[in-house]
């Protein structure tokens, strides 16, 4: 069994360690013998995305994003026919925002989005950002799952009509929003840095599966051999004993 991968804009859109969240991935692949077959995808490389089982991008600073725009635009319709033939997508921070609609940098220069979803992506006022620990209840196909990780975005996303899930504490997508992120079933949008799989060994199977089961129809989590990960859950109980939150 093969996990076909497309890491794009890797060496731009890389902030606080969402390398890490790759890392995570292929060791989870790894250790239950699933070949994990990395692509790396930048600015005017060729690639097919409808070709791959699962696409990554991470976040990067306003420059990152605007550097990277003419490109991102160019694939629209590739994107789209990547999604319909279920292809699932982790966006992480700044990818999260140019899905939407557009992306308002510090300067309120509006960036277009791919327009995919009806959320957009306003800039703070006065330059707020919503900083810290952050824990949520998400639910994923009916599975709930606690997830935690650490926000830094000035960026306010607001129409968001399917949230990853309710917010237990700090921000979300925006700072009185009580929701974050984005989850439809193809595309998973989210501020969670840290980063955020190797925080979340659940939510990793969980997109490790949605990637394998593009080309094997019914694959689901329950199929994935289970692996221990002591410290992980050791480090998400600090959180959630400092924060008065049940695990």
């Amino acid at each position: 069994m093969r996990l076909k991968t497309a890491w794009m804009y890797h060496d731009i859109m890389d902030l606080y360690g969402d390398k890490g969240n790759i890392m995570t991935l292929k060791k989870r692949c790894e250790d239950r013998g699933i070949e994990f077959d990395l692509h790396t995808v930048g600015i005017g490389e060729n690639a097919d995305l409808s070709d791959f089982d699962l696409v990554f991008i991470g976040g990067g600073a306003d420059k990152e994003q605007e550097s990277l725009l003419p490109d991102l635009l160019s694939r629209k319709e590739n994107i789209a026919k990547a999604i319909d033939e279920n292809t699932f997508f982790l966006l992480i921070c700044g990818g999260y925002q140019l899905f939407g609609q557009h992306y308002e940098a510090a300067d309120h220069e509006k960036l277009p989005g791919l327009g995919f979803y009806s959320y957009r992506t306003d800039t703070g006022k006065q330059k707020t950002r919503c900083i810290g620990n952050i824990i949520i209840e998400a639910d994923l196909d009916g599975r709930k799952m606690k997830l935690v990780g650490f926000e830094n975005h000035g960026g306010q996303t607001v129409h968001v009509e399917k949230p990853l899930g309710r917010v237990l504490h700090g921000f979300g997508n925006s700072f009185d929003a009580g929701m974050e992120g984005f989850y439809d079933g193809h595309v998973l949008g989210t501020y969670l840095h840290g980063p955020l799989l190797p925080k979340n060994p659940e939510l990793a199977d969980f997109v490790i599966a949605k990637g394998l089961a593009k080309k094997n129809p019914g694959f689901q989590y329950e199929d994935l051999q289970e692996i221990e990960t002591p410290f992980a859950n050791e480090a998400r109980q600090v959180l959630f004993e400092r924060y008065k939150v049940e695990q």
